[in-house]
């Protein structure tokens, strides 16, 4: 008789939860050193750092406004990588989504708002769409690396926003900072009912779950992790892997699309360079901390956003500059991908023979 299988002492879930941890953890000791390296106490940084993020009804609203957008633009990363694709274009769908809500708000001025505001967020998701679905259709058609074809689309799609918004569609009024028309009052989104954030958090919690029903519990789904698992394989069982590919890649792509639709209707109200903020960016260590899993990429995303939020307290608090917290963030993107190497290799997780 063959001897009994056994567990590890930890199970899959719980690797797959404690080494991103366990990156996150070594991460924030790399920025403690480097804090003290530059004359600041790691501990009074790591107290205003949780003090900006969380400590307060005010923190937890610029909190969760800043993980509304993380949360789908991690998707942009997430739904293609269960295909297999490394896609980074979700700042450049982002800002596109941005561009053609507001064109559409403004144009529709006058219409009813509820239609107004349902044409921007399929606008919006259409263009950011179709812009990282090229980029899959590149890769299944072409050959072309997705991942370096993605990151040359982020720069023809803000190089494209910057020529629109300061030639052709800028509006007049707009003097030190050149912006679209506003889309009017009539048409933002507003705030959750009882809460101060806006509802690109419900949008984005609902679209986690949404794909991660379709992917994790339908046959599309299904089919679509057997293709990322083995293109090859896929392939001879008579899947349509192209098909799949381009697919998941607008589906990513949407998801970035309504998050500039997001930030122009419930935050800017009209599109401008502060559309380009780096939410795309983050998005890839959101995915790449949440393992592509759409429901761990909601608490990721609330973590870095407040990470995000607390970069004014530490301006204010000790004079570093704002973006000092993309310091930490850089560090724990290199700690994840060093941590990547870790998963199934280690002891205490794997399963005895």
């Amino acid at each position: 008789m063959p001897p009994a299988r056994g567990g590890g002492l930890l199970g899959p879930s719980a690797e797959a939860l404690l080494i991103p941890l366990g990156a996150l953890a070594g991460a924030m000791v790399l920025f403690g050193v480097f804090m003290a390296l530059i004359g600041q106490n790691p501990l009074e940084v790591y107290r205003l750092i949780w003090r900006g993020a969380f400590a307060s009804g005010f923190a937890w609203q610029n909190t969760l406004s800043r993980a509304a957008p993380l949360i789908l633009t991690a998707l942009c990363v997430a739904l293609p990588a269960q295909a297999g694709l490394m896609v980074i274009a979700s700042e450049g769908a982002l800002v596109l989504g941005g561009l053609a809500a507001a064109i559409l708000g403004h144009s529709m001025g006058g219409m009813n708002p509820l239609v107004v505001k349902l044409a921007m967020a399929l606008g919006g998701m259409a263009i950011g769409g179709l812009w990282v679905a090229l980029v899959g259709a590149l890769r299944q058609y072409r050959g072309v690396n997705e991942t370096i074809s993605s990151l040359l689309f982020i720069y023809i799609a803000v190089a494209l926003f910057n020529h629109m918004v300061e030639g052709p569609l800028r509006d007049p009024a707009s003097l030190n900072k050149p912006s679209t028309h506003p889309i009017g009052e009539a048409n933002m989104l507003g705030a959750l009912p009882g809460f101060d954030v806006h509802w690109g958090l419900a949008f984005g919690i609902v679209f986690c779950v949404i794909v991660y029903v379709l992917v994790k519990h339908t046959t599309w789904g299904f089919a679509l992790r057997v293709v990322g698992g083995n293109p090859r394989a896929a392939q001879l069982a008579g899947l349509p892997v192209s098909r799949l590919v381009v697919t998941a890649c607008f589906l990513g792509g949407a998801a970035s699309g309504l998050a500039g639709m997001v930030e122009v209707g419930a935050v800017h109200g009209t599109a401008n360079a502060s559309l380009i903020a780096g939410y795309g960016y983050t998005g890839i260590l959101v995915a790449f901390i949440a393992r592509q899993n759409p429901i761990a990429i909601i608490p990721v995303s609330v973590l870095l956003g407040g990470i995000a939020a607390s970069g004014g307290m530490l301006q204010r608090r000790l004079d570093l500059p704002d973006a000092t917290v993309l310091v930490l963030q850089g560090m724990a993107f290199l700690t994840i991908l060093a941590a990547e190497t870790l998963f199934g290799r280690l002891k205490a997780f794997r399963s005895n023979e």
